[in-house]
């Protein structure tokens, strides 16, 4: 059974434990890819100061996962989700997503839209079993990006 997440948003003496988290989830892909991925080339203070980055912590207020979304012309774009390797498959993940979706359509957004590196194949099938369609792939930054959409609105 999964213990009630607390999702709320990120504060500045959050921004370690969030860059640690991070670090942890996408340590494994710089060897494949050739690089550090992009979410842990992120300015996480920046990011918190502008709201756009949620934690999920337990009832002692350990950071579990965080999220990082915004809104864009009619969409909500999620750029970045992370779990501690303590807090996978305890849908947090999940979780941290569908209240992305839930912010999105509050919002009166219509869709959510985000992307992964092409050689993170392990998403390439999570994001579809969530509702995601992959609309596009293209090189950016140096990074080959496949791009996802759900409809959510």
């Amino acid at each position: 059974m999964c213990e009630q997440l607390n999702i709320r948003t990120a504060r500045p003496e959050d921004e370690a434990a969030v860059r640690a988290c991070a670090i942890q989830a996408y340590s494994q892909y710089i060897e494949v890819i050739g690089r550090k991925p992009a979410p842990m080339l992120a300015d996480f203070a920046a990011q918190i100061s502008a709201g756009y980055v949620y934690v999920s912590a337990s009832e002692q207020e350990t950071l579990q996962g965080f999220v990082v979304f915004y809104p864009q012309a009619k969409h909500m774009f999620l750029e970045n989700v992370a779990v501690t390797d303590a807090g996978r498959g305890k849908g947090i993940g999940k979780s941290l997503i569908n209240f992305c979706e839930t912010q999105a359509i509050n919002l009166g957004l219509f869709s959510v839209r985000l992307y992964t590196n092409a050689k993170m194949t392990d998403n390439l099938s999570i994001y579809p079993r969530l509702g995601y369609c992959e609309v596009e792939r293209r090189s950016e930054d140096g990074f080959d990006r496949v791009y996802f959409e759900k409809r959510v609105g």
